[in-house]
């Protein structure tokens, strides 16, 4: 049989295509972040470099959308905050039609990532009772800040009629809708410090202000995927205060398909030389693994990273692959 240069280039690219990603060396892995201007694409990229394996970080529409795609089999890995976290693996909230998603596998959290609520200085707005009637963003759907935002309105009684405007713009956008006066309000689930924030606060005399009430403590008290939060005083200027507000976890996420080995390896890369990967950016300095392994993780851990775990004491030899739990923490 006569083999034209034609026919072999469709062969070998059959054959490339038939390869497991995990195979295919020019096949860069993808971590789906959120929004290029916030802390999640800075840390997956920061876990792409700790990998031997080609790796690129991607911009998303954040945490609801990662976890559909992941559903979906479009995506390896990606970050997701812990409330969507446990709603995508229990199927509840947004999640419901879908249903529980028994493929979803987690790796391990990352920082804490508090509810920011930054405004117009001469909007008058102290707090979050003070947004009824005014223009606010609560982010762009499949957005984590978006899931947390309906979930506080859903606490304090409001739906969007209460506002004079809502907004759905993504978070890289919203710092200027801000400055131009088209916002009073914009709200932000995230690590500190944040470029978005930071934005905000140098350009248009913004400023961030306390989120608390009897309907937070009725969320914390109530779901244990929200915790306490604040934002240090400094970190956005000499003026800025400390900011009382509550807050979720970022996590890493996978499926049960992911070939262990390489979420080993992914695992091992960064707990290895932890040091370098706390160093690239401030939201991670006060991470530990024993939190790591632990806090706001509802899906159970993926095999790959359970013999990690195990290999270094973290946790016992014996245990399942469920989520560790604070009677079950590492030593």
């Amino acid at each position: 049989m006569n083999i034209t240069p034609r026919r072999l280039a469709i062969a070998l690219a059959s054959l490339l295509l038939s390869l497991p990603l995990a195979a295919n060396a020019e096949t860069p892995l993808t971590i789906a972040t959120a929004s290029p201007s916030g802390v999640y694409h800075v840390v997956g990229r920061a876990l792409c470099r700790a990998l031997d394996t080609p790796c690129r970080a991607t911009p998303s529409d954040g945490s609801s959308a990662n976890l559909r795609a992941l559903r979906r089999g479009e995506l390896m890995f990606a970050l997701a905050q812990s409330d969507l976290h446990q709603y995508a693996a229990q199927g509840i909230e947004g999640f419901r039609e879908a249903g529980p998603d028994t493929a979803l596998r987690s790796i391990f959290s990352l920082h804490s990532e508090p509810f920011t609520l930054v405004v117009r200085r001469r909007a008058d707005i102290k707090g979050f009772e003070d947004l009824h009637r005014r223009s606010v963003n609560i982010g762009n759907p499949g957005s984590g800040q978006r899931g947390t935002m309906l979930r506080l309105m859903d606490a304090r009684g409001w739906t969007r009629s209460d506002f004079r405007q809502v907004h759905d713009l993504p978070a890289d956008q919203q710092a200027m809708e801000l400055c131009h006066g088209n916002i009073d309000a914009m709200v932000y689930t995230v690590g500190h410090p944040n470029d978005s924030v930071a934005q905000a606060i140098r350009l248009c005399d913004a400023e961030i202000v306390d989120v608390e009430g009897s309907f937070v403590d009725l969320m914390v008290n109530a779901f244990p995927y929200f915790t306490r939060a604040s934002i240090p005083a400094g970190l956005y200027g000499p003026e800025q205060k400390a900011v009382t507000t509550f807050g979720v976890r970022a996590t890493l996420v996978t499926t049960h398909q992911t070939d262990p080995a390489l979420v080993y390896r992914l695992v091992a890369s960064v707990f290895d030389d932890f040091a370098r990967f706390q160093s690239t950016h401030p939201a991670l300095a006060e991470l530990s693994p024993q939190a790591m392994i632990r806090d706001g993780l509802s899906a159970p851990l993926h095999a790959g990273a359970m013999r990690y775990y195990r290999e270094r004491g973290w946790l016992p030899a014996e245990t399942s692959d469920a989520p560790v739990t604070e009677s079950a923490q590492a030593e």
